[in-house]
């Protein structure tokens, strides 16, 4: 790796973090290794820092924390990561300066050797992305899995990574505000309202749209025909436009169910590679993401066995509808990462059990109307906790028999199995972000697993 950003030298320059999360401490390692003298600026106190794990790299300059960020004026270059919005004073602040920017993401797209496959959407991005990986390692193509999906940084993959390599990424709205390319294979697996406390609808389905704005006439594009807003994005398609669906066939390249078999065309060959009894995940919503995986798969030409043999092993990824074990003769179920109301949604369309639901967390200002809905006849009780635990409540509770407000998860726990019947699903969909009292949806996944296997009788599921 040199130490040169097309005509830019790194080496001795003087170059400012925002901020000490993931991306931030994968910029920092990154710059340091190239001889730059790096500074890095978070808004968090020492306290909330170290209670998120987040430590400084080795090499570092500096870090400034517990204020605001630093204005960026004397320092030679801004690297960024995506938890610091466009629209920040601080970045309006470095524009005016005219202090170069660079993000992470828009890094590695830059720098990586190989061809990249980006997958962004609103819901099932992680989904769709591991399981393409899953069938990349299948197809014995070595994958370089990672993005917004992992905790590890996608610039300290680099060295890992050949011309020869499959690299998948996961990609946020957040990290589409900075990039200036695109992935060779961009997929879009939906555009629904969400992340409606930072960004205008406009500007979130702009951000969206951004992953195809940058690609040639040699790339590839993957959009899902069954979703109205990203179905829209075919006039933004400069390369092959391939698509998916589930409710039927697909004109012209793509993957499709249709009479209960997964079926994928590439050119004139078109042929069902799987029934959809195949499928191990629950629910609609993953039926989508398999579909999607398959468009994508087929797009990068793996093999249509490697598609079938991976979505017939595959599991899905933790903290998604994912299956803690039984306790009280209910199964509990660990969907954090349901942080919108449409992922509850569909968490809630995937048991056709009664379920208690905990709803919690930092709301996004989103419509709760279909959810208002959803538990209607659903759930044998919905309890609310957290920041938004009150909101959620006072939505909720004309809509199903009990509803019940708490202060923290656990306490939302230990009503839960009050509330719980035998046959029950247990259900953490908390259509709310988990800032409010965790860094991330898979801690706060983690300390929801941990108080269900500290419980009397608990049982793993086998």
């Amino acid at each position: 790796m040199t130490a040169t950003h097309g005509q830019f030298d790194f080496r001795g320059k003087r170059v400012l973090v925002y901020t000490l999360g993931i991306e931030g401490r994968d910029l920092a390692r990154w710059f340091v290794a190239q001889g730059a003298e790096v500074t890095i600026s978070d808004t968090r106190t020492d306290q909330q820092l170290a209670a998120a794990g987040a430590q400084a790299p080795e090499g570092v300059a500096g870090v400034v924390c517990g204020q605001p960020l630093l204005d960026a004026t004397g320092f030679d270059l801004l690297a960024t990561g995506q938890s610091v919005l466009r629209h920040d004073p601080a970045m309006g602040r470095a524009r005016a300066r005219g202090v170069p920017r660079l993000s992470q993401m828009q890094l590695f797209l830059e720098l990586c050797p190989a061809p990249v496959i980006g997958i962004t959407g609103s819901s099932g991005k992680s989904t769709t992305t591991a399981l393409v990986g899953r069938m990349a390692e299948i197809a014995g193509l070595k994958p370089v899995t990672g993005g917004n999906l992992a905790d590890i940084g996608l610039l300290g993959q680099l060295a890992t990574i050949t011309p020869d390599s499959t690299v998948v990424v996961e990609i946020s709205h957040t990290q589409l505000q900075y990039t200036g390319r695109s992935p060779h294979i961009a997929a879009v697996t939906n555009v629904t309202p969400n992340h409606l406390d930072q960004f205008s609808w406009d500007e979130y389905v702009g951000l969206k749209r951004n992953i195809l704005a940058h690609q040639h006439p040699d790339d590839l594009a993957v959009l899902n025909a069954d979703d109205h807003t990203s179905r829209q994005f075919v006039a933004e398609v400069k390369g092959r436009l391939f698509r998916s669906s589930i409710v039927g066939e697909v004109a012209g390249n793509g993957a499709w169910q249709e009479a209960d078999r997964i079926h994928v065309r590439s050119g004139k060959r078109a042929h069902a590679i799987m029934p959809r009894s195949a499928i191990r995940l629950r629910g609609e919503h993953n039926l989508a993401n398999v579909v999607m995986a398959c468009a994508i798969a087929s797009a990068a030409g793996f093999s249509e066995s490697a598609m079938a043999e991976a979505t017939t092993s595959f599991t899905g990824v933790p903290h998604r509808l994912e299956i803690v074990g039984r306790a009280g003769g209910a199964t509990w179920v660990d969907d954090s990462i349901a942080t919108s109301p449409e992922r509850s949604i569909a968490g809630l369309n995937a048991f056709s059990e009664p379920v208690v639901l905990l709803l919690g967390g930092r709301e996004k200002r989103l419509p709760l109307d279909g959810l208002q809905e959803s538990v209607r006849g659903r759930c044998r009780a919905v309890i609310c906790f957290g920041e938004a635990g009150p909101l959620f409540h006072e939505a909720i509770r004309g809509y199903v028999g009990d509803s019940v407000l708490v202060r923290t998860l656990e306490d939302a726990v230990a009503k839960a199995a009050g509330f719980a019947q035998s046959g029950d699903v247990v259900l953490l969909s908390p259509a709310g972000t988990s800032f409010d009292a965790y860094p991330s949806f898979e801690v706060r996944g983690q300390a929801f697993g941990d108080l269900v296997r500290a419980m009397p009788g608990f049982a793993e599921v086998g």
